[in-house]
């Protein structure tokens, strides 16, 4: 009664969980894509980054502002007033001074090229973000489908150990059966429940990651639709694909950028040690030799002590920096390749038409073996066997075709571009 109380319970468990799941929502991967294109919180805010550095580089075109000062009397001890001018004898003082600062050595213009370097690195860099939340989302695709179809697995053996229990429950009451034949199919029974609960518990996690990946409605279940159909074999050049990923991975192009503005970063410090000049106008009423005195203001810093000799040594070794960085990643890049190409030819072996064609065969003998126990044409212990051996062949079968759509995925990662469309 406790095992007949435990099994009703957890099929409650799995009844409610499918009521529970009221919006159905069938995606195919390119709608899932889209959606997330759309939706996705993580790239909208990666998109205020590209456009924030944009204005930046907006910032660094704009001239230095003109400095207008003057000099003026608080307070007159003769008249003991404050701000007083003895504007009816023509004794007050009025000073008056504008000054414009005018960079040197280009240094505007290399500014702004280190912004728009910097731009760049931004937008390199969501694109980097799109690419690898893309991959995450296929990875999440794929394999809820995957988990979606073992689900199916574990309720067609489930449903048929049910039946067999409970056909032998009552010939065991009967007298017509031993204990321990009814007991070995329970047992088989309560594992297949409890494989198919773990199974079920994976699905709602990934359910919750890809919904929130698409910003799906948070009561939708979400049913991806996949063609398993057997994918023709392509000839994949591998040094044709790392050039393109060298032209169409974002993480390789950033760092690329960071060179390129580390490189522009040691042309603006070196146009920084040049003096910038400043060159102003002043006027003053009645306190130099002549009462209206028009001045001309020419300044610059004399680089006696500060030439920058910092921050132009720091700007070298940041190139030195960049440069291994890259290295490093073009070497990952290749490495990526080749692991990835390696791996889409070994599982392109393993799924074939004929393997499609043994799993019809598969499911065919599956039921003439529930037959054959029934006429009691096959022994307890083999079908057993056979059981355990139907459910591990069919979940096989089912992650292969998933390690082939994560091998295109990984491919199209490495190459920052669709080589095979999954």
């Amino acid at each position: 009664m406790r095992w007949r109380y435990a099994a009703t319970l957890i099929f409650c468990v799995f009844i409610f969980d499918a009521k529970a799941q009221t919006d159905t929502l069938r995606l195919t991967f390119q709608d899932a894509e889209k959606q997330f294109l759309e939706n996705n919180f993580a790239l909208l805010a990666q998109k205020y980054n590209i456009e924030s550095s944009k204005a930046l580089a907006d910032q660094a075109k704009l001239w230095d502002n003109p400095v207008l000062s003057t000099d003026q009397n608080i307070y007159d001890s003769g008249s003991g007033k404050f701000f007083y001018h003895n504007t009816a004898q023509g004794l007050g003082q009025v000073f008056v001074q504008l000054n414009q600062v005018f960079t040197t050595a280009g240094k505007r213009g290399k500014q702004v090229q280190v912004a728009k370097d910097n731009a760049k690195v931004q937008e390199a860099e969501f694109n980097d973000l799109m690419r690898n939340l893309r991959y995450n989302l296929q990875l999440d695709f794929g394999q809820l489908s995957t988990l979606i179809e073992q689900n199916k697995v574990y309720q067609n053996e489930v449903s048929a150990a049910g039946n067999l229990v409970n056909a032998i429950q009552k010939s065991f009451d009967a007298g017509n059966t031993s204990m321990k034949d009814l007991i070995r199919l329970k047992a088989l029974l309560f594992g297949l429940q409890n494989d198919m609960v773990e199974n079920s518990r994976q699905i709602n996690d990934l359910q919750t990651e890809l919904k929130t990946l698409v910003q799906a409605k948070e009561t939708a279940f979400i049913v991806p639709l996949i063609n398993n159909a057997p994918i023709k074999s392509i000839n994949l050049d591998v040094p044709s694909l790392i050039e393109q990923a060298k032209t169409n991975r974002a993480d390789y192009l950033s760092n690329q950028y960071q060179l390129t503005s580390a490189q522009h970063n040691l042309d603006l410090q070196k146009a920084m040690a040049v003096p910038d000049v400043t060159i102003g106008a002043s006027y003053d009423k009645n306190s130099s030799y002549a009462q209206n005195y028009y001045g001309l203001q020419i300044g610059l810093p004399l680089p006696f002590f500060n030439r920058n000799q910092g921050n132009i040594k720091s700007a070298r070794y940041s190139i030195l920096s960049q440069e291994n960085t890259l290295k490093d990643n073009e070497a990952k890049l290749k490495n990526d390749v080749v692991a990835a190409v390696n791996e889409y030819q070994l599982n392109q072996q393993l799924f074939s038409t004929q393997q499609l064609e043994f799993n019809d065969q598969y499911d065919t003998l599956f039921k003439n073996m529930m037959k054959g126990f029934k006429e009691r044409q096959i022994s307890l212990v083999e079908f057993v066997d056979f059981f355990d051996t139907y459910k591990d062949t069919k979940l096989k079968i089912l992650q292969q075709q998933y390690n082939l759509q994560k091998a295109i995925t990984d491919l199209n990662l490495a190459t920052g571009t669709t080589v095979i469309k999954p």
